[in-house]
């Protein structure tokens, strides 16, 4: 990894105006914004821009649609765009649009170095004309049989079956998409940019390989094989030459000395990477940028030929045809830097199938953030799930849940709310450095080393965008520390005045560990983290909203007391993720949906009690220590509790239908500890846990008992 300063400006695909952000969207920023968060940590330069999209026939005609001009429609929908960014926590530097003058400009300047090196040709075509319309149809308005595999309804620029680019004309079948009209040929001037040119073949099987690059190839090998496919063999490249103009009418960039001509929308929209780049320079610096790093302004042009920039993309697999052909070789031909890393990644699912909104399996951002669904637990699942390959993340709804409530519930939020009860109620918060303390003071101090060490490994994963790796590294680290708490047994030596001291350097080694796991978190979390470091008393530790990588070195609150501890995150209920996805329509609902109940009604109140009769039932906390499932059985589970007593207690609960064994580990919850010990099938239960439900046995609604943070297992409820 390097270790020098680096000095990046990184952007993802441009969404186009013409509508909200997708899941996908969503996806492909996090993923760059985690990688941008790391880099700010290692103390590296960095631009974070994104753009709308903002030209084409699709805007133009829906603008038409809609009664208003097209610079009105993506000024509405740009307007929307905040509210989502700021949800999810993606911080972009700038964001800008492609119906810019700085984009207008770049889009010129850029076609007249191609033209004037020669790698333009205007040529006479045939053009499919819709004679209801009236107009010569984009690309997007043909649809028709893939030419190369004969799939169906494929538009008229690329199959999104086998990935082949052709022209519209070869379409089998064409229609037009606005009219339903057969599209007749017409004939029209059109300029094309020479990709067969030798020359751009020569580049980007250079380029391809990294023989030019500074960090090695620029897109992973997947990628590449794939773009080789594409260049073909060296004596016969098959690439065709790309059409870059439309005809009026048309919303976009004029081509220059060319009347009623435009840019086709693929020419100037990657060219908005570096106009939102420029704008940001420009007059966005100063006033946008949200960190301390690069406050000075700074010259486009300048920093853009400085050979130690890094251009870094984030894109979907299915632009790779127009970032790793036609933007590479249309940058160096006009004599500015090409990207330095494309980094692909695969779409996104719903337990394995297409987002798909008739049938309940489409899952909006927007709704997310309208349900008030914490956008932290978002961020982590795809974290854990995300890889440098090129794969599809399939988002499952139980995995989410069990993943979030296990990992950022069960492991890392966990440690700090059972040390930081006891710090605050018998030593003030002051911790103690560790292994300063004589019990135990071997054994912390190899637990904090093996987390330090562990720094390296993780930061090579961040940096590598093996996201997924990371988040099981940490994690791993998490159950140590959490091993660690379970041998030391902080509970047990609460209940002993004279291990008071020993107490102490326990939970000051469980809230250091706890520190460490934060820094390594902090892409991910970063919410979370300026909370967890308030609390620590480290927030001094940030600068500019940046967290130095480095902080996970030094643990030092101020005043050497960490303050009250804050409720940091709470758990995800089922109900809430079922509140995510779309109803199927009414047909289908009938006919393959289980029928919905009516909400039930109150139970019956049952007949008053006595106070004694209440005293009578011992009600006490209780750490589940141990879940599992039991052969046989689909109702019960078997837990094994810490009740404060010599051995933990054995409960067959009959809650394996909404929860997962692995959701229960060390939550606390309330135990009917004096309940007559029950021989059953599967064994003898020693009390009963307690939750809410439902007699319904169509909706059993079974809702766990919990006992707030800091209660201790043996504690009496009363």
């Amino acid at each position: 990894m390097t270790s020098a300063p680096r000095r990046l400006f990184v952007t993802t695909a441009l969404p186009y105006a013409n509508g909200s952000f997708h899941i996908g969207h969503i996806m492909e920023y996090i993923q760059a914004d985690l990688w941008v968060r790391f880099q700010r940590m290692r103390g590296h330069e960095v631009h974070f821009v994104g753009a709308d999209d903002a030209h084409g026939a699709p805007i133009m005609l829906k603008a038409e649609s809609l009664g208003m001009t097209a610079q009105e429609l993506v000024a509405k929908i740009a307007a929307e765009r905040p509210a989502s960014l700021n949800g999810f926590h993606i911080r972009f530097d700038h964001w800008h649009s492609t119906d810019t003058p700085e984009n207008v400009e770049l889009s010129q300047t850029i076609y007249r170095a191609l033209r004037d090196a020669g790698f333009i040709d205007v040529r006479e075509i045939e053009q499919f004309f819709d004679p209801v319309k009236a107009m010569f149809l984009p690309d997007r308005y043909i649809q028709g049989g893939c030419p190369k595999c004969g799939a169906p309804d494929q538009y008229g620029d690329a199959c999104e079956v086998c990935g082949a680019v052709y022209n519209a004309t070869e379409l089998i079948n064409p229609r037009s998409t606005l009219t339903g009209a057969t599209p007749v040929l017409a004939r029209s001037d059109h300029y094309f940019f020479r990709l067969s040119d030798p020359r751009c073949v020569a580049y980007l099987r250079a380029w391809l390989s990294g023989v030019s690059a500074q960090d090695g190839p620029p897109v992973q090998t997947e990628v590449a094989n794939k773009v080789r496919e594409w260049l073909g063999e060296e004596a016969d490249a098959q690439l065709a030459d790309w059409d870059i103009s439309r005809d009026a009418p048309y919303f976009g960039i004029p081509i220059p000395d060319a009347p009623n001509k435009y840019f086709y929308v693929w020419l100037d929209a990657p060219i908005g990477y570096l106009a939102a780049l420029k704008h940001h320079f420009d007059v966005g610096q100063a006033a946008h940028h949200w960190h301390q790093q690069s406050r000075t302004l700074q010259d486009f042009d300048a920093f853009m030929n400085d050979a130690q920039v890094e251009q870094v993309h984030f894109i979907g697999k299915d632009i790779v045809y127009f970032h790793t052909l036609f933007f590479p070789a249309m940058l160096h031909f006009s004599g500015r830097k090409s990207p330095s890393a494309i980094n692909v990644h695969g779409f996104m699912t719903v337990s394995g199938e297409k987002m798909s909104k008739s049938r309940g399996t489409g899952l909006s951002p927007q709704r997310y953030l309208e349900l008030g669904l914490n956008p932290e637990w978002l961020r982590y699942y795809l974290a854990a799930k995300l890889n440098a390959r090129v794969e599809d993340v399939d988002f499952n709804p139980d995995d989410f849940l069990a993943r979030v409530n296990s990992d950022l519930i069960g492991k890392y939020v966990n440690i700090a709310s059972r040390a930081a009860g006891f710090l605050n109620k018998r030593f003030d918060g002051q911790v103690i450095a560790t292994g300063t303390a004589s019990n135990d003071a071997s054994r912390s101090v190899e637990l904090i080393k093996g987390l330090r060490g562990s720094a390296d490994s993780i930061a090579h994963a961040w940096d590598a965008r093996d996201n997924g790796r990371a988040v099981r590294e940490i994690m791993a680290l998490a159950d140590r520390v959490n091993q660690f708490a379970d041998e030391v047994k902080p509970w047990e030596l609460a209940r002993n005045p004279d291990q008071a001291d020993q107490l102490q350097a326990a939970c000051s080694t469980l809230i250091e560990a706890f520190h460490i796991l934060t820094v390594y978190l902090h892409p991910v979390l970063p919410s979370t983290t300026e909370h967890a470091l308030r609390f620590l008393n480290c927030h001094h530790q940030m600068t500019g909203g940046v967290l130095p990588w480095s902080a996970s070195l030094q643990f030092n609150p101020e005043g050497g007391r960490i303050g009250a501890y804050e409720h940091l995150m709470t758990r995800v209920e089922a109900k809430q993720i079922d509140a995510l996805f779309d109803a199927p329509s009414p047909t289908a609902a009938a006919s393959t949906a289980p029928t919905k109940t009516a909400p039930a009604e109150a139970a019956p109140s049952a007949p008053t009690i006595s106070i004694d009769q209440f005293n009578a039932v011992e009600l006490r906390v209780a750490r589940i220590i141990q879940a599992e499932r039991i052969e046989g059985s689909n109702r019960l589970l078997r837990l094994m509790l810490d009740v404060g007593e010599d051995h933990p207690r054995q409960v067959l609960s009959g809650i394996a239908q909404v929860y997962a064994p692995e959701q229960l580990i060390d939550r606390l919850t309330v135990l009917v500890a004096n309940l007559e010990p029950r021989k059953m099938k599967f064994g003898v239960s020693q009390g009963m846990v307690l939750a809410a439900g439902s007699d319904d046995p169509k909706n059993p609604g079974i809702y766990l008992l919990n006992a707030d943070s800091g209660a201790l297992p043996g504690m009496r409820v009363s």
